[in-house]
C-alpha cells in the first residue's frame, strides 16, 4: 500500500479526512498497522475546538491526529534491538530526546530538549491513520491477554491515572473520592477499585456522566459506592458518607475550579489528593484547607514508560481490561463522528478502530 487514510483537526469543531504516503521506518523506527486509537479530553479541548500552546508544547497545524496509539509492527528500520514484525505494541505519547534527566528517568513527557521533544498527535503524525511511524524507545509491549483497545487506553488514560494513584498511595483503608466522571475519573475508579480503595464516591455534573457511572460494575459489584450531582453541598454529602471524617484520598480530574476546592476540602485530616485533569484554576485558604489538617497536594502529568510497563502487568494479573470504558468504537471513515461526540461529554471513551478491533 502507497498511501493511507489520516485524520488532521482544523480547530474548527471538525476532523478532516485525507490521504497521504505510507512512511517507511528509518534507523530505531517501527512501522504500526493500527488496531486502536482512542480520543483524549485534552484533544477536544487543544485541538479540536481551538488550537491552544505555543512553541515546542503545541499543536503543530498538519499533523495526524491520536496520541493513544495501539498497533502491531509490520516493517522495522534497522537498528531495532527488541521489537520486530509482528509485535503488539502500546505507544508512549511523548517522544522524547532520550539523554536528558526526566527521559532517563522514564518521564519523557517532562523532556527539556526544545528540539527532540515531540508528542504523537501534536508535533509528530498520530494514530488516527492506517499506519503510524513511531520510535522503538516509545513502544511499551502489549500482552496477548490485553486487546489492542486496553492498550490505546494504557497509552494515555489508564497510565496517567495509575502514576496519579502511585504518588498518593491507595490502599483497602482509604475511601476514595473522584471529581470528574469522563473517562479519566471513571479509570481512577477502576483502578482504585482494583488496588483495594474500601469506598468510592463520585461527583459529576453532566447527567449522561453520572448515568454511566451509575451503571458501571467491576467483579459483579457496582463501581461506585454513591454518585453525586456536582453542587455546593458536596462538601457535606462527602463528609456525611464517610462518617463526618471526609476521605482519606481525592482524585480531581475535572479542571474545574469549585471541583477542586470541594475535593480538597472533602478530604480528611492527613489525607492526600492528586490533581489529574487539565486546565482550569483553583483558589484554597492554606492554613484551613491544608496546613492545619496536615494535607498533601500532588500535582501529576502523564507517567513514565517504566510506569506503563508496570500497570500493563498488573492489568493481566487483575484480568482488567480498560476497553471496559469505551462506550462508542467508530471505524477511521467516520472520525468526525467520533470527535463530535466525545465533545459533547454524552459518553464514556470514544475508540476509533480497525480491523478485529472494530466490533
Amino acid at each position: 500500500m502507497e498511501t493511507m487514510l489520516c485524520a488532521t483537526l482544523p480547530g474548527d469543531h471538525t476532523a478532516r479526512l485525507e490521504r497521504r504516503p505510507v512512511p517507511r521506518p528509518g534507523h530505531g523506527e517501527v512501522l504500526l498497522r493500527m488496531k486502536a486509537s482512542t480520543i483524549c479530553g485534552s484533544d477536544i479541548r487543544c485541538i479540536y475546538h481551538e488550537h491552544l500552546g505555543k512553541g515546542p508544547e503545541g499543536y503543530q497545524d498538519g499533523m495526524i491526529a491520536g496520541h493513544e496509539p495501539c498497533g502491531q509492527i509490520v516493517a522495522a528500520g534497522e537498528g531495532c534491538r527488541r521489537f520486530g514484525v509482528g509485535d503488539r505494541v502500546i505507544v508512549y505519547h511523548i517522544s522524547g530526546c532520550g539523554v536528558c534527566n526526566d527521559c532517563r528517568r522514564g518521564y519523557m513527557i517532562s523532556c527539556t530538549s526544545e528540539k527532540w521533544r515531540r508528542a504523537y498527535g501534536w508535533q509528530r503524525d498520530g494514530g488516527m491513520a492506517e499506519f503510524l511511524l513511531a520510535e522503538e524507545k516509545d513502544l511499551v509491549a502489549l500482552p496477548d491477554a490485553l486487546s489492542y483497545t486496553d492498550g490505546a487506553q494504557v497509552a494515555c488514560g489508564f497510565g496517567t491515572v495509575y502514576e496519579g494513584l502511585e504518588k498518593i498511595g491507595v490502599s483497602g483503608n482509604d475511601a476514595v473520592l473522584v471529581t470528574g466522571l469522563g473517562p479519566v475519573g471513571l479509570a481512577a475508579a477502576v483502578l482504585a477499585r482494583k488496588l483495594g480503595a474500601r469506598q468510592i464516591i463520585g461527583v459529576e455534573f453532566l447527567d449522561e456522566r453520572l448515568r454511566i457511572a451509575g451503571a458501571l460494575a467491576l467483579d459483579g459489584k457496582p463501581l461506585f459506592d454513591a454518585v453525586l450531582k456536582s453542587g455546593d453541598d458536596n462538601v457535606e454529602q462527602v463528609r456525611a458518607l464517610t462518617g463526618g471524617a471526609g476521605v482519606e484520598r481525592a482524585v480531581e480530574c475535572s479542571a474545574n475550579a469549585a471541583a477542586r476546592n470541594a475535593a480538597l476540602r472533602a478530604t480528611r485530616k492527613w489525607g492526600k489528593m492528586v490533581m489529574l485533569g487539565e486546565g482550569g484554576s483553583m483558589s484554597l485558604n492554606p492554613s484551613p484547607d491544608m496546613l492545619h489538617e496536615q494535607k498533601t497536594l500532588v500535582g501529576s502529568w502523564v507517567t513514565s514508560t517504566w510506569k506503563m510497563e508496570e500497570l500493563v502487568e498488573r492489568l493481566v494479573a487483575w484480568d482488567l481490561h480498560p476497553e471496559m470504558l469505551v462506550t462508542h468504537r467508530f471505524p477511521l471513515e467516520k472520525v468526525a463522528d467520533a470527535y463530535a461526540l466525545m465533545a459533547s461529554g454524552k459518553c464514556g471513551k470514544v475508540a476509533v478502530c480497525f480491523d478485529e478491533e472494530l466490533k
